[in-house]
This record gives structure tokens, C-alpha cells and sequence, in this order.
């Protein structure tokens, strides 16, 4: 039985299996499909990406520098777009970057209506980017001015109890040390008249 569903699997893996075709030295009347070559179109979605990449390999530090190598650049005259948005990159990405700087340079491209189109998605991505980030950035401001508050208060408060605690210690002395006076004198004989 073993060896009928041995020689059943080898069977079926034959059967599987194509017999090549036979070779033909006659020339075949189609010609094979023309495949044409271009190079690669290297457009401005490709850059920010290379650049974004390049910037991920980067130290804080490393990052830092590269904010300040091309904000030189982007405050250049004759600085175009990717410059700007590199700048930006750059600034969102560096912890010295500033909201604002970075919004500075990305709005004016994210509004301008004959700027390429991936270097406007990027540029508005910037601009929701440093707004959401500065608004963080408030809230966290606002949130540590409350902490500092609460704590103040909780300071406030506890020495407030501390000295409350202290006053009723000394209130129960008062009253235990009038307690035994009022002992004291009830113990006493009455004086003879």
C-alpha cells in the first residue's frame, strides 16, 4: 500500500512536469517587443525624500549644523524652492528649529500657484507641521504653568495644615495643663473655716 501511494505521488509529480519543446532552427516571423530604456526621472518628490533620508541618518547635532548650512543657502538671493524646503526640513527637524522660521519658508510656497506640486504638498505638510507643533509646544507651556500653580498651592495648603495641626497641639497642651489645674484643684481639701 505504501509503496502504490508512493509511486501515485510520483506519478502525478511526472505528470506535472512539461517536456520542453522541441528546438527549431526555423526564424520566427514576429520580432521580439521593442523595450525602450529612460533614465530615471529624478523629480522634486525623489529629492525631499533622498534629503529626508539623508537627514534621518544624521546626530541632533549633525542636524543642527545642516539647519544652519541651508538657511545660509535659503536666504541666498537666487534661492529657489527645494532650497527653501530643504531649509525647512531641516529647521522642523533640528531641535533649535524654530515654528515660525519654518512656517516663514514653506508658506510662500505652499501658496504660490505655479510651484511644482510635490513641492507644495511637502511645503503645506511643513506649515500643519510647525502649527501643530507650536500649538503643542503652548499647551505644554500652559500645562507646566498649571503644574507649577497646583504645586504652588499644594505648598500653600500643606503648610496651611502643618500650621493648623501645630495651633491644635498646642490648644490640646492649653487644655490638658487646665484640665489638671482644674484636677488639682478639686483634689484639694476645702479650707477650714
Amino acid at each position: 500500500m505504501r509503496s502504490f501511494l508512493l509511486l501515485a505521488a510520483l506519478a502525478i509529480a511526472l505528470a506535472a512536469c512539461e517536456s520542453p519543446a522541441p528546438f527549431t532552427t526555423q526564424a520566427s516571423s514576429e520580432s521580439p517587443p521593442r523595450v525602450i530604456v529612460r533614465p530615471p526621472v529624478h523629480g522634486s518628490a525623489d529629492e525631499l525624500a533622498a534629503y529626508l533620508a539623508k537627514l534621518r541618518g544624521m546626530s541632533e547635532t549633525a542636524i543642527a549644523a545642516e539647519a544652519v548650512r541651508q538657511r545660509k543657502a535659503a536666504s541666498a538671493r537666487d534661492a529657489n524652492d527645494m532650497q527653501r524646503l530643504r531649509a525647512a526640513i531641516a529647521l522642523a527637524l533640528s531641535p533649535q528649529g524654530e515654528d515660525a522660521e519654518v512656517a516663514a519658508l514653506a508658506e510662500p510656497i505652499a501658496k504660490r500657484e505655479g510651484a511644482d506640486a510635490n513641492a507644495r504638498a511637502m511645503a503645506s505638510f511643513l506649515l500643519l507641521f510647525s502649527s501643530e507643533r507650536r500649538r503643542l509646544r503652548e499647551s505644554a507651556v500652559a500645562a507646566r504653568m498649571t503644574l507649577r500653580e497646583e504645586k504652588r498651592n499644594a505648598e500653600t495648603q500643606k503648610q496651611r495644615a502643618d500650621a493648623l495641626q501645630e495651633r491644635a497641639a498646642q490648644l490640646q497642651q492649653k487644655l490638658d495643663a487646665l484640665t489638671e489645674l482644674e484636677k488639682s484643684l478639686t483634689d484639694r481639701p476645702p479650707p477650714a473655716q
